[in-house]
């Protein structure tokens, strides 16, 4: 049998994060530099991921549809500043079918141009808007420096792109999409986020307004976990998306998009696993019980299996994800450090001795050891289950909470803030200067990661009173804090 100890976190997390996902069978590198195979247990993550949004999407008006994998060149080029912002990372196909292309092809790495394309011809009038919707696929962006779901040069996402009449009702739309990836990612993913705003440098190449969400990693650094963008006019006038309104004005629409990736399982890897491995949130987990029989002769195995498998019935019936480990040749103790390895938020323990008290042991993945076991009858066992996997739901999320609040400081001087961003989160004013975020930067390797949209709350998540300071860097008047932090 494979070793199975994992780098502590403490030593290499980085090796800690690397070894884990390949261990787990989340992902494998592809033969391809800087891509990756999603494996089924890692895509049975994804795709709850991906239900639990879709959900969401639909209950707020939004269709899914389809649109092409390659877009002519000319149309990246149409928007000056978004072919600025991509150039670097286009992949361009230039012959197909044996010759050279008379246009070559881009890879779309994003899609608001090939959208654009489609949004000018279906919309005419007021009456066509507002146009709202969503597509699932994968992106290219030719990465140098990539990671395991973090950053690859493919990567799935989706992507949600609308056309509104105006102004209001386009930030509208970017703002309630922001609000939607943040309710998933606290309720479905126990993952603690701050909304913000971008700043102008760090704003998706051709917005007017982009906001985040930023969530902190065990090792203390930021990611960018799911962004929105407020595209104003910039593509309708690019693409002459244009309408006519109820006075019979021909007015350009305003458009949006907004999209949530496969870094999110990053995110959840980083956010909750431990040295022993993941710990999956139980609301996304591929599996949220496993069951496991313990027997040394065959009628021992014959009485365990029979109940066994009459529970995985009565579980299943009940909603839960249920996965019975049934693997010959291995001892109980590998499969339990196997299933904590991979993250199960509870293991079903069952020998002849339970089957004889009508009853089974739980172990909690989030309580490793003794403190996280109990026994607890048969009869109810499904509604047992359910209360203690949303026990787990909200230990994660009351964590995760506690060690951003932790690692996050309010410095009172930029010596402050030099620590505070080697091992956390900085929450400090800023006078809004491009020149003193990018000598931030240069010095402390901390990017401005939003300008958090509740200005209101400390470091620690109290409540604030004041509504100015200084800049954290040159100490000129400042109206707004941001979030700084190292970041992925």
């Amino acid at each position: 049998m494979p070793d199975m100890k994992l780098p502590t976190r403490a030593e290499d997390y980085s090796e800690w994060y690397n070894q884990l996902v390949l261990r787990a069978e989340l992902a494998d590198y592809a033969p391809v530099r800087g891509c990756m195979i999603v494996r089924p247990y890692g895509w049975a993550l994804w795709e709850n991921i991906t239900a639990a949004l879709d959900q969401r999407f639909k209950a707020t008006g939004h269709v899914n549809a389809a649109f092409p994998l390659l877009i002519p060149r000319s149309f990246i080029d149409k928007e000056k500043s978004h072919v600025a912002g991509f150039s670097p990372e286009l992949a361009v196909v230039t012959h197909g079918g044996g010759e050279e292309l008379e246009e070559p092809l881009v890879i779309r790495p994003t899609s608001e141009t090939i959208i654009g394309h489609a949004y000018a011809k279906w919309i005419q009038s007021y009456r066509d808007l507002p146009v709202l919707i969503n597509q699932w696929n994968s992106v290219v962006r030719w990465e140098l420096r990539t990671k395991l779901f973090l950053r690859t040069l493919e990567f799935f996402w989706q992507e949600g792109h609308t056309a509104h009449a105006t102004a209001e009702e386009a930030e509208f739309e970017t703002r309630q999409m922001l609000d939607i990836y943040t309710d998933f990612a606290v309720r479905e993913a126990a993952i603690p986020v701050i909304p913000g705003r971008k700043s102008a440098s760090e704003r998706f190449a051709g917005a007017d307004q982009t906001y985040s969400i930023e969530a902190m990693m065990g090792d203390g650094k930021a990611l960018q976990s799911g962004t929105s963008h407020n595209l104003g006019q910039n593509f309708a006038k690019a693409f002459e998306i244009r309408y006519l309104d109820k006075g019979g004005v021909l007015q350009h629409s305003w458009t949006t998009s907004w999209g949530l990736s496969t870094r999110f399982v990053g995110a959840i890897i980083m956010v909750h696993g431990d040295d022993q491995g993941l710990i999956m949130p139980p609301r996304l987990a591929p599996y949220q019980l496993v069951i496991v029989p313990i027997y040394k002769t065959d009628e021992e195995k014959a009485t365990v299996m029979t109940n066994a498998r009459k529970l995985r019935v009565e579980l299943a019936d009940a909603g839960i994800r249920v996965k019975m480990d049934e693997r010959e040749g291995m001892s109980p103790g590998f499969k339990f450090n196997d299933w904590e390895m991979r993250g199960l938020p509870l293991r079903l323990e069952l020998g002849p001795k339970d089957v004889a008290k009508a009853s089974v042991v739980l172990a909690r993945r989030d309580r490793p050891g003794k403190e996280g076991k109990s026994f607890v009858p048969q009869q109810g066992i499904a509604g047992a289950v359910k209360r203690m996997l949303e026990e787990i739901q909200k230990a994660l999320y009351d964590r995760a909470l506690a060690f951003r609040e932790a690692h996050t400081a309010e410095p009172a001087d930029y010596a402050g803030f030099k620590t505070a961003v080697e091992t956390g989160f900085a929450l400090a004013w800023w006078c809004g200067s491009e020149s003193c975020e990018e000598r931030i930067k240069q010095e402390t390797k901390a990017t401005m990661r939003c300008i958090p949209l509740d200005q209101s709350l400390g470091a620690d998540g109290s409540a604030q009173a004041n509504r100015s300071g200084k800049c954290i860097y040159c100490d000129d008047p400042a109206k707004e804090k941001g979030i700084f932090a190292r970041a992925y």
